[in-house]
């Protein structure tokens, strides 16, 4: 009975967030309010049909949090009209204000604590305790002093807090583009993307890892999670790669990686896209036009890389008899490629991403009536539907969990505090200020969903780039790359640890192989801030130069780490390779120039030292 429940509450806050985008939405506070309600409901009632074996004391604290929910959220319903008209901070916190913001503010680090781990919430608790006692602290972090009521006041009462820009985020874009991948998935596109991918490269030497690395970053499109990416894939692809020859730990790195990059690849992006949009006013499907080549990239050095790795060893591809035929899986289920096609083309033609998706997912469900075999009846929708809005829950507690954090940042000035320190430590130098950042990135993201890894950058670090001269959207996606980075960066590497544990593979070597074959997306950020034409800034000449380079580039540092070129690489080789391509991906005439040098320098000493020796 109660899964029962749970289904039907998680169909209405589908339903509700598709009437939203579609008829509009109701008031900032409102909306984010009833989001954060469907939310925090169904988090504290799944444990109820988790199916693991529960106590009384479990069930307690479940009813109990479920109560004080339904109580600090419904207080906000109760008392909306005062609440949007007060002035924050002028009127005095009244005792229920207090207590209400209190109990959520709990409840909320509880949830989220549920639904991706300790990390966030004990990052906001350290924020929290921040503000409360950073008078006391020496120098430059020391503030000013916040009453409890004041802390209250800005992460309960305001949209500046935990109903801030996060939770909108969450609550009107990445909802509904959630929904839309739930819609996909259940009309067959994710296995149509593996038969895809299988007839398209899987003869091809390596084929199994080109399967992985095609169909993950097709199936990143709708999954926006680099773990959900590859636990759908991955027990698909790795037993494949380990039957044809691969390594363990090079299988296990190879969905890693692919799966890390379903986060950049347009057009739909992880969760933390759209936050870039609100963040920095430019609009989404500009984001996605930014953000495309480095993407491109990043999955060409990876395909090259399973190329040279299956060169090196000697793999094939997989046999003829267990591919599809390219024809057979166009012709039965390429209907589902149309509302990829859709969701493009209302983006392009103007409309806002919420009115796109919503169009799309109405696609969805049409084009699969096409064919049996994909048709969708009531109970399908309804089950898009409900795993729709499962599947939201981490996106929506972390974002919330976010604003508490970004709260206190906007109460203390810690963000321009962060940003003198930076540019105290940097300098006139930009280089720097750019390490300083990866490294926050990348310690962040070990512990964080991209998306709140990102958040705290945009309020500490990212202003300093700014004030150093880096292009907006370039600094922005420099952040944004190495929170989605460090989910193949050791020791913390969550798509490793769950594409380790498909493969059997060891952990560290598993991180290691995923570094280098993932090693284009510790560069790409560095060269697209010094050289904007990667990110389709600048004439199409220079663009063109740059694009053609930098793909250059990507295959020579691939073939540099991986030991093979047109043959197996010595150690001068690779090291002639690696500088090669690090010359050819940083844009600039004399650049390219030495990288095209230091090519044929190598492609001679392969075709003449390795025949004299």
């Amino acid at each position: 009975m109660l899964k029962k429940v749970v289904s039907i509450i998680a169909i209405l806050m589908s339903g509700y967030h598709l009437y939203a985008g579609a008829f509009g939405a109701p008031e900032a506070m409102m909306h984010r309010s009833i989001h954060l309600s469907f939310t925090l409901v169904l988090v504290f009632l799944v444990g109820f049909t988790s199916g693991q074996k529960r106590t009384w004391g479990k069930n307690g604290l479940d009813v109990l949090l479920l109560l004080l929910t339904l109580i600090s959220v419904g207080y906000i319903f109760l008392q909306y009209e005062y609440i949007v008209t007060r002035y924050p901070y002028v009127h005095p916190v009244s005792r229920w204000d207090f207590w209400m913001g209190v109990i959520l503010t709990l409840i909320l680090l509880e949830a989220s604590r549920r639904m991706i781990g300790l990390a966030l919430p004990l990052t906001a608790i350290g924020f929290l305790l921040y503000a409360l006692f950073g008078n006391h602290l020496p120098g430059l972090m020391r503030h000013t002093g916040f009453s409890v009521d004041t802390i209250i006041d800005q992460l309960y009462l305001t949209t500046e807090g935990i109903f801030g820009i996060p939770l909108g985020v969450s609550a009107t874009y990445v909802i509904l583009f959630v929904i839309f991948g739930a819609f996909l998935e259940q009309s067959g596109t994710g296995q149509f993307f593996m038969e895809f991918a299988t007839s398209l490269v899987g003869g091809a030497k390596g084929g199994p890892g080109k399967i992985s690395c095609v169909s993950s970053s097709l199936f990143g499109t709708i999954s926006g999670s680099a773990v959900a990416n590859v636990m759908v894939d991955g027990w698909l692809t790795i037993p494949l790669m380990k039957r044809t020859g691969f390594k363990h730990d090079f299988a296990a790195a190879v969905e890693a990686t692919a799966s890390t990059g379903g986060q950049i690849m347009p057009p739909v992006m992880g969760a933390a896209a759209f936050v870039i949009a609100e963040y920095t006013g430019i609009s989404y499907i500009n984001i996605c036009k930014h953000a495309l080549i480095p993407a491109l990239l990043y999955y060409l050095a990876l395909f090259m890389a399973i190329h040279f790795e299956a060169s090196r060893t000697g793999l094939s591809g997989v046999p003829k008899e267990e591919r599809p035929r390219m024809k057979s899986v166009i012709m039965t289920k390429g209907h589902l490629f149309i509302p990829l096609v859709v969701i493009i083309y209302f983006m392009l033609a103007g409309y806002t991403p919420m009115y796109a998706c919503i169009y799309a997912t109405l696609a969805v469900v049409l084009i699969a009536f096409v064919r049996a075999d994909t048709r969708m009846g009531l109970m399908k929708i309804l089950g898009a539907l409900e795993f729709g809005a499962k599947n939201m829950l981490p996106v929506a507690a972390a974002c919330a969990c976010a604003g508490i954090v970004v709260g206190i940042i906007n109460l203390t000035g810690l963000g321009l505090k962060f940003t003198s320190f930076i540019l105290f430590i940097a300098g006139d130098s930009l280089a720097p200020a750019l390490i300083f950042t990866m490294i926050a990135g990348i310690i962040l993201g070990m512990g964080l969903p991209t998306t709140a890894a990102y958040i705290v950058q945009a309020a500490l670090l990212i202003p300093a780039l700014i004030k150093l001269g880096v292009p907006v959207i370039a600094a922005h996606l420099f952040v944004f790359y190495f929170a989605i980075i460090s989910a193949i960066t050791p020791p913390v590497a969550m798509a490793v640890y769950a594409a380790a544990g498909i493969s059997g593979s060891n952990i560290w070597k598993t991180g290691l192989a995923a570094m280098k074959a993932g090693a284009t997306g510790f560069i790409v950020p560095f060269m697209f801030v010094y050289g904007p034409s990667l990110l389709l800034i600048g004439s199409p000449g220079s663009i063109i130069i740059t694009v053609i380079s930098a793909s250059i580039g990507v295959i020579l540092l691939s073939a540099g780490l991986m030991g093979w070129f047109l043959k197996e690489a010595r150690l001068l080789e690779r090291a002639i390779l690696v500088a090669g391509a690090i010359f050819l991906i940083k844009p600039g005439l004399w650049t390219d120039l030495i990288g095209v040098g230091l090519l044929i320098v190598v492609v001679l000493l392969q075709k003449y030292w390795h025949r004299s020796g």
